[in-house]
């Protein structure tokens, strides 16, 4: 039987990340795609020009549209930067029991556009991350969740012991922006596990946190092995970034649907 993936997240106009990453990566993935959108943005390669956010009761609507007719399997959470949003959505994956829940601590864009209110990173902390099976922040997100500096591996394993004083499900620091690697951390019931990747020369990763946790949502659906899913997603990703797509002015999207063939 198809699984079926739910990411809640913001919508990118210029297609390259948030809910349009989402479903393209959920369909190379073989599996069905559902939505419920949380903002409407106004962005392209460049940064984002305008942030417009879905009424909390509207997104409740759409998770219980959602839930009571076509069940996902896992879940991808990404930009919720609204408390009534987040707390709403906290309310329905507890209501319906939700499963395999992926949490993208989304903060700042590819751009360096601010994409959560302050008062939101708190209710984002408590209410939801909580939740979630696994996280998955980059080395900035990181910092603003523990309040530390974090320039190497050796940081990156502190940061993490740290996330699971609160964060009992996996944690996933993203090392991408690291000088010398883009191995990522894998923190899962006390034990750190390095995800090995090579560092790939491409200006081009506009969406790469978004298609990130949507793949590992994706292989959630699949195993309960964290190492296993976490390792295919970052496979998946390291190949839609090594294809080398280049659209726009700015830090061009990913070439998701790399697996297909060569470019058209």
């Amino acid at each position: 039987m198809m699984k079926k993936i739910l990411t809640i997240a913001g919508s990118d106009s210029s297609g390259g990340a948030g809910i349009q990453a989402d479903i393209k990566t959920i369909t190379m993935h073989n599996m069905y795609a559902m939505s419920a959108i949380t903002a409407l943005t106004a962005q392209n390669t460049t940064g984002v020009y305008g942030i417009m956010n879905a009424d909390a009761d509207f997104v409740a609507n759409q998770l219980d549209c959602i839930f009571t007719d076509i069940r996902p399997d896992a879940v991808k959470i990404g930009m919720v930067s609204d408390t009534a949003i987040i707390n709403v959505i906290a309310e329905k994956l507890k209501e319906y029991k939700a499963e395999n829940i992926v949490a993208d601590p989304v903060m700042v864009a590819t751009s360096g556009s601010k994409l959560i209110s302050d008062d939101a990173i708190d209710a984002l902390m408590t209410q939801l991350l909580p939740m979630a099976d696994i996280i998955t922040p980059n080395l900035a997100e990181a910092e603003v969740l523990t309040g530390m500096k974090i320039t190497d591996k050796a940081m990156m394993e502190q940061a993490a012991q740290k996330l699971a004083e609160t964060i009992k499900g996996g944690i996933v620091i993203k090392g991408g922006h690291l000088d010398d690697t883009a191995d990522d951390l894998l923190y899962t019931s006390g034990k750190a596990v390095w995800i090995r990747g090579e560092r790939i020369n491409n200006p081009n990763t506009h969406g790469t946190g978004c298609t990130f946790s949507s793949a590992i949502a994706c292989n959630l659906a699949l195993t309960d092995d964290k190492v296993k899913a976490v390792t295919a997603a970052k496979e998946y990703l390291s190949g839609a970034i090594r294809a080398g797509l280049d659209l726009g002015h700015g830090s061009g999207p990913l070439y998701h649907n790399y697996q297909l063939g060569e470019k058209r």
